[in-house]
């Protein structure tokens, strides 16, 4: 039934996609011809003129980007990955692909024919992109057998101009493992490295796919991000279906919301002021990579709390409910962490203060606004009992909206 539901939402992703896909016939110094290209621009590209986006270039683009786009759609949906930008080389016209991506027997590089539509796409095509769209800085390169083969070139350049490499069932030219290998080896800034196979392939193509794969897997270089997948049960077209799906969720891994895996691995143990700083840097990140303009969801907010609240007396309430009304000053939450360790720390008044500061941004009419005003009555007859000399009764603040933090998580 999963199964099911899954392709209905892919169905669905690629119906509403084809809206936003505009034909372009390039006009390539390089190749001396034309180039039909696909270009798929997001849902929010219209309406939100001041975001950015990363760029997805697919070659096959006839088989293969049909396929990325419709997955790019329901991930970013899902908060998975952001909004991209996709375009599509095509290359099965007249059997341009195998033009495209010759290489030479001798040393495994480009021949003079393949390095034309090398510099097509690194000079002319993405020049293109980033100069007539709101591109960001990050850059997606997807290729399947031979296609995917020549997605190497570009990651074994000086300074790479893609972040991210889907390799689908590659047929590697000779030479390029130990190419591959060395590069990882030497990277100075983050790159993805995505490969697939499944013993469908011929011997002569999966000998070198395993070859990488056994030489990869071993890398230390904090750098390179790599992940395989064997799709031996399945066929050899399906697996194209499987790898895409799997490798966006290695690549844009970072981009979605903190998972108990993230927290179990790389958070549970921080201080509470190294939680702030991880949670700080992660968005700064995003930022920059993906540029798409994302604030701190509520939801890692949330499962960061425990850190906060627990350790080192609270004594970093102050510090995360200023960094949230820093991002979100609108929100009440900031000054719901500001008033609690206020209120810990038995200075009543300015607990007030941040509560009602709180209130006031919640409005009367918010279905949550009478259990966040608890955390304003609750401060009062402290400070009724406080002034009368009565013992005061200890109890946990009220945070609005409780409920729905949970089912977000």
């Amino acid at each position: 039934m999963k199964k099911i539901v899954f392709i209905l939402l892919i169905i669905s992703a690629f119906a509403n996609a084809q809206d936003n896909i505009i034909f372009k016939k390039f006009s390539s110094y390089e190749l001396n011809t034309e180039r039909i290209l696909k270009i798929y621009l997001p849902d929010s590209y219209e309406e939100q003129s001041d975001n950015t986006y990363p760029v997805t270039v697919v070659f096959d683009g006839e088989y293969l980007f049909d396929v990325y786009v419709a997955n790019a759609k329901l991930f970013a949906s899902r908060n998975k990955a952001p909004e991209q930008i996709v375009v599509g080389i095509y290359q099965n016209q007249s059997e341009e692909r195998y033009v495209d991506c010759d290489y030479s027997t001798d040393t495994g590089l480009p021949n003079t024919d393949s390095t034309k539509f090398y510099k097509f796409v690194r000079e002319e095509l993405l020049n293109y992109i980033d100069d007539n769209y709101r591109t960001s800085l990050f850059k997606t390169l997807v290729g399947n057998t031979i296609t995917a083969n020549f997605a190497n070139y570009f990651f074994l350049e000086d300074s790479p101009a893609f972040n991210a490499y889907i390799n689908i069932n590659p047929s590697y030219a000779p030479l390029m493992q130990e190419r591959i290998e060395a590069k990882s080896q030497n990277l100075t800034s983050d790159v993805h490295y995505y490969l697939s196979s499944g013993n469908f392939n011929v011997e002569k193509r999966r000998k070198p796919i395993d070859e990488v794969h056994n030489l990869l897997k071993l890398s230390e270089n904090e750098k390179f991000n790599y992940k395989y997948d064997d799709f031996s049960n399945s066929t050899k077209t399906a697996s194209i279906g499987q790898a895409i799906p799997s490798a966006m969720g290695s690549i844009f891994e970072i981009f979605a919301p903190i998972s108990k895996k993230e927290f179990d691995n790389n958070i549970v143990d921080l201080t509470p002021g190294e939680a702030i700083m991880y949670l700080e840097k992660k968005y700064v990140e995003i930022d920059y990579l993906f540029g798409s303009n994302v604030q701190v969801r509520e939801s890692d907010i949330f499962i960061m709390e425990p850190i906060i609240m627990d350790k080192e007396n609270g004594d970093y309430l102050e510090e995360f409910g200023k960094m949230i009304i820093r991002l979100y000053p609108e929100s009440p939450m900031g000054d719901y962490y500001i008033g609690y360790y206020y209120e810990t720390g038995y200075d009543y008044r300015k607990a007030l203060k941040h509560y009602k500061n709180g209130y006031a941004k919640i409005g009367s009419d918010n279905p949550n606004s009478d259990a966040y005003y608890a955390n304003v009555e609750r401060i009062l007859d402290k400070q009724r009992a406080e002034k009368l000399g009565y013992p005061i009764e200890e109890e946990v603040g009220e945070e609005e909206n409780t409920d729905e933090s949970q089912e977000k998580n």
